[in-house]
């Protein structure tokens, strides 16, 4: 009789052992994805042999999880220009407010496939999405090479979805001055990451 209950008992240990240890290995993965994640944000020209070698693993290890986070986590590899070098001269964050109730459901959804539709079309939204505060309902984030440009957008917003609006606010960030006291990057994101993890 005790010789089962201490195969049940050594059973139960190595099961205990073994779950520990997979959660172990999953915390160590998540670590890693994290890592290389952020390595990227810092600069995505990193080549997987340098990656490797800074965190501490195989250049085929990064090269798998680099792609399996290429398929659930990463929306695209891109550069952030020196704007005012191409010629953007504006930055432009636009609030706007769409009325909660626009009828049917059916209005609603034909009106937010519109908005949709319309948006898909402008290249100088760099970003659009829903959002909440100051009774908005709608950001975008533009960029313009000058005034006059950022007014034909607006105008051209206003005679496209003016009737699904309600309000519309704009913010300008002038890019060609001397007010830019931070660029936009993701490297000042994956630098309090590793302060965090030091």
């Amino acid at each position: 009789m005790l010789v089962k209950i201490d195969g049940c008992l050594s059973i139960m240990h190595k099961i205990v052992r073994d779950v520990y240890l997979k959660r172990c290995k999953m915390v160590k993965r998540r670590e890693l994805d994290r890592s290389i994640l952020f390595e990227l944000m810092k600069n995505s020209k990193i080549s997987d042999r340098q990656m490797a070698k800074k965190l501490g693993v195989s250049q085929p290890t990064v090269t798998r999880r680099r792609a399996r986070l290429e398929q659930e986590l990463i929306a695209e590899y891109t550069v952030i220009p020196r704007w005012k070098e191409l010629g953007y001269k504006i930055l432009a964050i636009i609030l706007v407010k769409a009325p909660l109730r626009l009828g049917a459901d059916e209005t609603l959804k034909n009106s937010v496939e519109k908005s949709m539709q319309w948006l898909k079309k402008q290249p100088n939204v760099i970003f659009g999405g829903e959002c909440r505060g100051l009774a908005m309902t709608g950001i975008m984030i533009t960029v313009h090479k000058t005034y006059g440009a950022l007014d034909e957008f607006l105008s051209n917003h206003r005679q496209q979805l003016g009737p699904l609006l309600e309000e519309v606010e704009v913010i300008v960030v002038n890019l060609a001055g001397k007010g830019i006291y931070r660029h936009l990057s993701l490297r000042h994101l994956a630098e309090a990451y590793e302060k965090d993890q030091s």
